[in-house]
């Protein structure tokens, strides 16, 4: 017989099997057949059809984890996590590098959430705004404006990763938004944020509670900003000061620290003690060197990985110029 989903077996067919085989031989017994029930009589009844699925009598509530609109309580606080990292950069100015393949931003853009309901779940938004319709300089160590500001590209909505999540997971954590990456290529593909160089942008934090990001459209945003993450966008650093702030607090700056740079510095000399032996043949390597030592203290990688490029950069060059000392 072939496996019907929709045909249950029901009591009448385990009452007839029992009435056939083992019941018969225990009312011979002399006991009184009243003390059995009629199940062939009381619960007889056809198999189910698909209509019978439908019914109310067999449809089980289901018990949504999430409480109802009307039992949700919640008043949400967001706080800037490092934030006397960012008013000393806001001092001097911020500016974040922007490039073709994209760049993470230092300060990273922390927070912490509070005041949220347990068991509502929760979607958490950033993106960068322009500050104004000016187009900055750097002159005479200060930044002033240059002019009007480029047209800008329509900015894309940097959805946290973790979203949607319950208010209790999101207030047990810092909220990271540090994969967001800046770009300057408007035909860009990745998702990364477009900006113009030497403009000025505001971030924004962005919370909305919803259990599923296609509502994002039909939901309310509440909208939190924090004056001092405000930066100017370029491609090189243009305030020194910038430069030696990021180098000493950020984590994937230590090639540039004298502390942390043993290595580096002892390729430098090396470079250095070849070129006074050979200074006809080195000269043409030590300004090639130079060159590239300007751009990388012009330009600190943000990414994890960029400090492996510089030493292999650095390796393959002094490999090269012991090369040409040997022939």
């Amino acid at each position: 017989m072939a496996y019907n989903p929709f045909i249950f077996h029901r009591p009448t067919d385990y009452g007839s099997l029992l009435q056939q085989h083992y019941l018969p031989s225990v009312q011979h017994s002399g006991l009184p057949a009243s003390l059995f029930p009629k199940l062939q009589q009381s619960m007889a009844r056809s198999a189910l059809s698909p209509g019978d699925l439908l019914h109310p009598l067999y449809q089980r509530p289901i018990r949504s984890l999430e409480p109802p609109e009307s039992e949700v309580q919640d008043d949400p606080k967001v706080e800037l996590e490092g934030k006397d990292l960012w008013e000393q950069f806001h001092k001097l100015g911020t500016e974040m590098v922007i490039t073709k393949s994209g760049r993470r931003m230092f300060p990273p853009c922390k927070v912490r959430v509070s005041g949220l309901d347990k068991r509502a779940k929760y979607i958490l938004l950033m993106d960068l705004v322009a500050v104004d319709d000016c187009r900055y300089k750097f002159h005479n160590s200060r930044w002033m404006v240059a002019g009007k500001a480029d047209p800008e590209m329509p900015k894309r909505m940097y959805i946290h990763p973790d979203s949607p999540a319950t208010g209790e997971q999101w207030m047990q954590k810092v909220v990271n938004f540090h994969k967001l990456k800046l770009s300057n290529n408007i035909s860009d593909k990745s998702g990364f944020t477009i900006l113009n160089s030497m403009h000025k942008y505001q971030p924004r934090f962005h919370l909305v509670r919803a259990n599923d990001i296609l509502k994002l459209p039909y939901s309310a945003f509440r909208t939190y900003v924090f004056k001092e993450t405000e930066f100017i966008a370029v491609t090189a650093y243009q305030n020194e000061k910038i430069t030696q702030l990021k180098i000493n607090h950020n984590p994937f700056a230590k090639g540039f620290r004298d502390t942390g740079g043993g290595k580096r510095e002892k390729k430098r000399m090396l470079l250095h003690s070849t070129s006074q032996h050979h200074v006809d043949t080195s000269h043409t390597a030590d300004d090639t060197h130079s060159e590239e030592d300007d751009n990388e203290d012009a330009d600190i990688c943000v990414d994890d990985d960029v400090e492996e490029k510089m030493e292999e950069k650095e390796t393959s060059l002094v490999c090269k110029l012991y090369h040409k000392i040997q022939w």
